[in-house]
């Protein structure tokens, strides 16, 4: 067992017993590096990665090969999802030096002051693909460094003058409605009009573009917004890549049918999709309900913690084989089936025509079930209750099998997405016990990933290496789950908990001459560079969620430091965003959000009207911020307490509408208030 035997990451684990001699990031490998002039050999995958699995069995388990590194390297083990400071400044210098978008594995050599020279992403055993063997680049990157240190030295000068106009951007103005109407053209020039999502294959849920499609609805009555929302929810819904047995979502689709997903199930796309299509059902759509009651069911069946937070992935692979957990074949479903059951659910399923994995079936909707019981004489509520039967029949033989591996980390930010997903989902489809998950969810983050006054980005039982310091995503994502909890269920624990996390982005996090928030805090160690990024990837970006957060918290609170600090975020990205809209949509958000804020509405008075008055005003503007105080709510912050502080009879509701810094007066008649929002 090598060095990475006691890692808290479950991906290092996997790789204890390579014969190689890996170190996980930290001062022990870097000076090392430094005393014997050594190149770094960095390998950055997650424990769900199909790819890093191959090349670990391919390379890493090769007594030759690890022969090799250990003589000319000294190599560092790290998880992506524990650290991904490291893993966003390295993906972008293998753009800067492939000339080429990254992935995972990703391979990249550094030199022993950490800048890097060389990068590439999965290399095989043996050369194919048109990709060099391991072995030759081990052997040729090494010799090169030795023979031509003048040469990397200047490369890395250049490199990190290249990274440092990424990670610095100059600002200029907020971006403004042309951004707006530019981006919303780029969008729809990108949509795939036959099959929906966004380009071609391999295909991804993009969660932030799809909010920002949501959003770009509802404020701006954009109708090809909607419309592409609509088509792509129902498409993905319909999919292979939502398991039509178990629920949840796959991290993305091979092609671009949305037929076959690559298998691997990740929190962070599951968190925001849920709440989007909680959002979609709550408008009475029956197809996204059923997609949430699915994803619900999975995570509590699958991804539930005994604490109550959630752990992080389920692997593509189990028994070897990518998707193997997943897939049929029509003698196996229909032993299991009712002969009317097999009848409608093999037609729907695709069952009853080709394979389409690897000689296998993986059911996706091949017919829509409607279609399926008109053709069969069937009334639609009779051919969902067979389909709902077989969905059963087929989940409880499924968990006889080799589940795929979970990764059992708790992430901050993934958990923050999740819990923000439960709560609207609770809301929308009225279910309390929903958020009542969400709740116990966010004190579970606390009491395991907050101590001493800082919050940590990773946890795992049994771990006994120290916890990985929060980044800028796992505050910002958890103020606004935090939000969206209190506007559930207020509580000045809560608040206290939002606030304090705001205190942290201000203090540790926000570049005060230049605006914008930084990856990294203050007191992180010390790296090539300290990222600050606004562009959207799998996730939000850490800045535009921030920006919004910031914006709710500061008018709700009347604080005008959280405004000036959105604002600073969203002129710092603002010439990124207006050049590149599609990779900026969540700080586009925030930036239409500061021009023209939300309602923001607070209710005062007895809890069962209160709740009445909440969910007509959400009826009537879904954007609408709407906080339900008790009426004899005590401890408020004075500034909030001065905004809704007016007396009122304990036994009706009173409202208190502001836009940005601007209120109305208070009102009594909930026809008043919803003329007014």
């Amino acid at each position: 067992m090598n060095r990475l035997a006691r890692a808290s990451s479950p991906y290092l684990q996997q790789h204890a017993e390579n014969p190689v001699d890996w170190y996980p990031w930290g001062e022990e490998a870097l000076q090392r590096a430094k005393a014997e002039n050594r190149p770094i050999l960095l390998s950055i995958g997650y424990s769900a990665c199909h790819w890093c699995h191959v090349m670990a069995h391919e390379s890493f388990e090769d007594p030759e090969i690890a022969r090799e590194m250990n003589a000319r390297y000294v190599n560092v083990k790290v998880d992506r999802e524990e650290r991904p400071d490291l893993d966003r400044i390295y993906q972008n210098a293998h753009m800067l030096l492939a000339r080429r978008p990254g992935g995972w594995p990703l391979t990249v050599i550094l030199t022993p002051d950490q800048v890097p020279f060389f990068a590439g992403t999965y290399f095989p055993r043996e050369p194919r693909h048109g990709l060099p063997a391991f072995m030759d680049v081990l052997t040729r990157v090494a010799d090169f460094l030795a023979e031509h240190p003048d040469e990397i030295a200047a490369q890395n000068a250049s490199l990190q003058e290249a990274l440092s106009r990424i990670y610095a951007p100059v600002g200029g103005a907020i971006p403004g409605p042309e951004a707006i109407d530019r981006a919303a053209a780029e969008v729809a020039g990108t949509f795939d009009d036959k099959h929906a999502g966004f380009g071609h294959a391999p295909k991804f849920p993009h969660p932030a573009t799809l909010e920002w499609l949501a959003w770009q609805s509802a404020r701006h009555d954009d109708t090809r917004a909607a419309e592409m929302l609509g088509r792509t929810l129902a498409a993905m819904a319909a999919g292979g890549i939502f398991d039509q047995v178990g629920g949840g979502f796959c991290r993305y689709s091979v092609d671009d049918f949305w037929m076959i997903p690559h298998f691997e199930k990740m929190l962070y796309d599951n968190g925001p999709l849920l709440g989007l299509y909680a959002r979609h059902a709550g408008r009475g759509d029956a197809r996204s309900r059923q997609v949430v009651e699915q994803t619900v069911g999975w995570l509590a069946r699958e991804m539930a913690h005994p604490g109550g937070a959630f752990y992080s992935s389920l692997d593509a692979d189990s028994e070897g084989e990518e998707g193997r957990f997943y897939v049929w074949t029509p003698e196996e479903v229909q032993a299991l089936l009712a002969p009317e059951e097999w009848e409608f659910a093999s037609r729907v399923w695709g069952l009853d025509g080709p394979p389409n994995f690897e000689g296998r079936w993986h059911l996706y909707e091949r017919l829509s079930p409607e279609s399926v019981a008109g053709a069969l004489g069937l009334a639609p509520d009779s051919g969902e209750v067979l389909l709902q039967s077989a969905r059963e029949k087929l989940l409880r033989a499924r968990a006889r099998r080799v589940a795929p591996h979970r990764d059992e980390k708790i992430l901050t930010s993934w958990n923050a997405l999740m819990i923000s997903g439960l709560i609207q989902a609770g809301e929308s489809l009225d279910q309390p016990e929903w958020v009542d998950r969400a709740e116990a969810a966010m004190r579970a983050v606390r009491d395991l990933l907050w101590h001493d006054g800082r919050l940590h980005a990773s946890f795992r039982t049994g771990a006994d290496t120290p916890m990985p310091r929060a980044y800028l995503d796992d505050h910002a994502l958890l103020l606004a789950a935090s939000l969206d909890l209190l506007r559930a269920r207020w509580s000045l624990e809560w608040l206290e908990w939002a606030r304090t996390l705001a205190g942290i982005l201000l203090s540790d996090f926000l570049d005060a001459g230049e605006g914008g928030f930084f990856f990294t805090a203050a007191d992180h160690e010390d790296l090539i560079q300290r990222p600050k990024v606004h562009a959207d990837d799998a996730m939000a970006s850490g800045n535009g969620v921030a920006a919004q957060a910031l914006l709710q918290l500061g008018y709700l609170l009347v604080e005008p430091r959280f405004i000036d600090a959105a604002e600073g975020a969203l002129a710092n990205g603002g010439a990124l965003a207006s050049e590149a809209p599609l990779a900026h949509m969540s700080l586009l958000q925030a930036a239409d959000m500061h021009r023209d804020p939300p309602p923001l509405v607070i209710l005062r008075g007895p809890e069962a009207v209160a709740r009445n008055w909440q969910k007509a005003v959400r009826e009537r503007n879904g954007l609408a911020w709407v906080y339900r105080l008790p009426a004899e709510a005590k401890g408020l912050p004075q500034a909030l307490a001065g905004k809704c502080g007016h007396p009122t009879a304990s036994d009706r509701v009173v409202a208190y509408l502001c836009r940005g810094t601007s209120c109305a007066p208070p009102e009594y008649s909930l026809e008043q208030l919803l003329e007014a929002v």
